[in-house]
């Protein structure tokens, strides 16, 4: 596990949490200068665990397009769109929707 541990100055911690906690968990430990890691968290990119739909919602999201739009433009309720934003915070680690783009920007999932 400790070829998993990021390189930092900064102190860390293996975590067991469920993946709707995550994003919320990393965050707080963020906040007090920690870097969480996960004890499963799979090795693969998160842009390979995403749905089709997820990588669409995604791509809007980085135009800047607001829920209705983004459910508008993909023909889905804006309920629908919520949870897929709400898959992919979790997929990207993130708690804010700018913070989702940063990520997927960093990660090569959205490009200029």
């Amino acid at each position: 596990m400790s070829d998993r541990l990021p390189d930092s100055d900064l102190p860390s911690v293996v975590v067991a949490a469920p993946p709707a906690l995550r994003a919320r968990v990393r965050a707080a430990l963020d906040a007090a200068g920690i870097i969480a890691v996960f004890a499963d968290e799979e090795e693969e990119l998160p842009g390979e665990q995403m749905t089709r739909r997820e990588r669409d919602v995604l791509a809007l999201l980085g135009d800047g397009l607001g829920n209705r739009a983004i459910a508008e433009r993909l023909g889905i309720s804006d309920h629908t769109v919520k949870f897929h934003l709400a898959s992919i915070y979790g997929k990207l680690h993130a708690t804010t929707r700018a913070e989702a783009v940063r990520r997927a920007f960093q990660k090569g999932l959205l490009t200029l």
